[in-house]
């Protein structure tokens, strides 16, 4: 009875972890480029109670074996990467990726971050940056005297001016990146990642080449978290703690009954 309360606690902070992380998904319900996340887990260590690898006198091997586990453990909390929902904004500095790509952007220690956050500004200076403020790399400055800003599905910047309203100046290259593996990146907070051992080295290309996505200016991509499959969610992992807890006070009493027997 005592293992079976270790291992239905085990059962209960997983589950707990578990609704954590639903409630940060349906947090973020509404935050752009948001991917959720879903949690992963495995079983603990089996003590072998009986072993099944005995052979008898005539060689026969016994097919049977009793293991005992002991619960559970959270192994991962791994980002789903698929397209979130697309809005319109008609705005041009809004800009979605359609497919597989990370926007890049310059911290101020000076090392790279990566969104899916397509929501820029432009600062003081004219340079585009992210809502935070860290500067899109490679750094696009829109002149001051611009009037008009244009983003082309291949990430080239062009802009019309008040001397040449009519012919489009090309001012700048967006450039994206790609991971081999995108779940493996670092989440920093703030809609941005960094790289990680587990994410591998950066694929650095223009839109629509390399296996990477093109952009879309005057969109914005969405959350991917489905509100009515995280409420299903939570229900099961809500289900699965009551039933730990009710593993532990039937153990309980089970010991209660071995105690009255003693007397």
């Amino acid at each position: 009875m005592i293992r079976a309360m270790g291992t239905a606690a085990s059962g209960m902070k997983a589950q707990q972890m578990n609704i954590d992380t639903i409630a940060n998904n349906l947090a973020n319900v509404n935050t752009t480029g948001y991917k959720r996340s879903h949690a992963e887990f495995q079983d603990l260590l089996y003590e072998k109670v009986a072993p099944g690898d005995q052979v008898d006198s005539q060689g026969r091997a016994n097919p049977n074996r009793v293991e005992v586990g002991h619960g559970v453990k959270l192994v991962a909390t791994n980002k789903n990467f698929s397209q979130g929902t697309v809005v319109s904004t008609n705005n041009p500095l809004d800009i979605m990726i359609e497919g597989n790509g990370f926007f890049q952007l310059k911290l101020p220690d000076g090392s790279t971050a990566y969104t899916r956050d397509g929501s820029f500004k432009l600062d003081a200076d004219g340079s585009i940056v992210n809502s935070t403020g860290y500067l899109l790399e490679p750094a696009v400055q829109i002149p001051e005297d611009a009037t008009e800003i244009g983003i082309s599905r291949d990430g080239v910047v062009s802009v019309l001016t008040s001397s040449d309203s009519a012919t489009p100046q090309e001012i700048g290259q967006i450039e994206l990146a790609r991971f081999p593996n995108a779940a493996g990146l670092a989440a920093r907070g703030g809609n941005i990642f960094t790289q990680s051992p587990g994410s591998g080295a950066p694929i650095l290309g223009n839109p629509g080449l390399d296996g990477i996505g093109e952009t879309s200016s005057g969109f914005l991509e969405m959350s991917n978290v489905e509100t009515v499959d995280e409420l299903v969610n939570m229900i099961s992992a809500q289900r699965a703690y009551e039933l730990n807890s009710k593993t532990i006070t039937m153990a309980d009493d089970m010991l209660q009954i071995i105690n009255r027997m003693k007397r």
